[in-house]
């Protein structure tokens, strides 16, 4: 009887350490890869000219409008809530748990 629960706390403890270990190879590739793209995403900054438009506009101009239009686009956020008009739904919901003209069958 000592022998099968000595068997399974063994099987139990050889999970236990390959979880673990599966654990750290995990958290060992996220850090990797996370440390890769962002070496990627700093050496992805343009350097130098930011918008290679050649009609005249200044770079002020330019830098401007991409600062408006990265406010308007940037994080989003919900500025209001309402309530809609939902007669269409509240009417079909009362028609079906309606019991007017509901008749039983004659027994």
């Amino acid at each position: 009887m000592n022998q099968p629960i000595l068997f399974s706390l063994q099987v139990y403890g050889i999970a236990i350490v390959v979880a673990m270990l599966v654990a750290a190879l995990i958290k060992l590739l996220v850090f990797v890869t996370g440390r890769l793209e962002r070496d990627a995403a700093a050496k992805s900054v343009p350097q130098g000219e930011v918008c290679p438009v050649s009609f005249g506009i200044l770079d002020e101009d330019v830098a401007a409008l991409s600062a408006a239009i990265f406010a308007v686009i940037g994080p989003h956020h919900i500025l209001h809530i309402a309530p809609t008009n939902r007669t269409w739904s509240s009417q079909g919901r009362a028609a079906q748990h309606s019991h007017a003209g509901f008749q039983r069958p004659p027994r």
